[in-house]
């Protein structure tokens, strides 16, 4: 087995086929103290504009607040717990064919896969403002609806339809 050069505090690391480096620790949500907050606003931000990101996405709690009665951290995290996947295909190359093989998703790839599905609903969503469509995503993800929990359902019946491949598994 190679190992990489030993480091400054003379721990070497076992090389793999891609380096990887550790994830970077990402600050709380200042308003809710919430981690998948944070996360959420720097997905939805564009061209660094985090203030108004976060505006966007408070809003949208406060209008699920409104409709609800129930906190909009909730609902958030309800939804998302909702769209996360469970299973997954990649593909894998065995002597000249390529299969779909169905392998268990990462728990940080969950969360992110989730974010990145119910963005781009509330995105493709039409005629309101950006508030209130993740707002309706939110709480349709939160109730087993909507394009993003579709998405997750899309990836289960891929994977189940590939079953007999798992034993490919590396």
């Amino acid at each position: 087995m190679k190992r990489w050069p030993s480091t400054a505090a003379g721990e070497s690391k076992v090389m793999s086929r891609r380096y990887r480096p550790e994830k970077r620790e990402i600050a709380h949500d200042l308003r809710y103290d919430n981690l998948h907050v944070a996360m959420f606003v720097n997905r939805l931000m564009y061209d660094g504009k985090k203030s108004t990101a976060q505006t966007l996405l408070y809003d949208s709690f406060d209008m699920i607040e409104e409709r609800v009665g129930r906190q909009g951290v909730e609902v958030f995290e309800q939804a998302l717990n909702n769209v996360m996947p469970q299973i997954e295909v990649r593909p894998r190359r065995v002597g000249g064919a390529t299969y779909q093989v169905p392998v268990p998703v990462e728990p940080y790839r969950q969360t992110s896969l989730a974010m990145r599905w119910l963005l781009s609903a509330a995105r493709n969503r039409g005629g309101q403002t950006m508030s209130e469509k993740l707002a309706n995503e939110f709480l349709d993800a939160a109730n087993n609806q909507g394009a993003a929990v579709k998405k997750r359902d899309d990836a289960h019946r891929m994977a189940e339809a590939n079953r007999a491949f798992s034993h490919f598994r590396a």
